[in-house]
């Protein structure tokens, strides 16, 4: 049931990885990248939990947040 809902989610971000992201320059300062830690992190937690670590990750990738290796917990 779970993969069901994630799905959709899954789909938009494999989307990006694949037309999107190789038109731009690599700007993510962590690793795994943001896109590839979204899609472990629903496969891993589900929607709600897995979408809000995303989030965060994805909010804290700027200038002044962090960088370096932080994996899905």
């Amino acid at each position: 049931m779970k993969k069901i809902f994630i799905a959709p989610f899954i789909f938009l971000v494999r989307f990006y990885q694949l037309v999107i992201s190789p038109l731009t320059p690599a700007s993510c300062r962590y690793s795994p990248t943001c896109s590839q830690y979204t899609l472990e992190a629903l496969k891993k937690h589900g929607l709600f939990k897995g979408g809000w670590l995303a989030l965060k990750r994805i909010f804290s990738c700027h200038p002044w947040g962090g960088k370096g290796y932080d994996p899905v917990p």
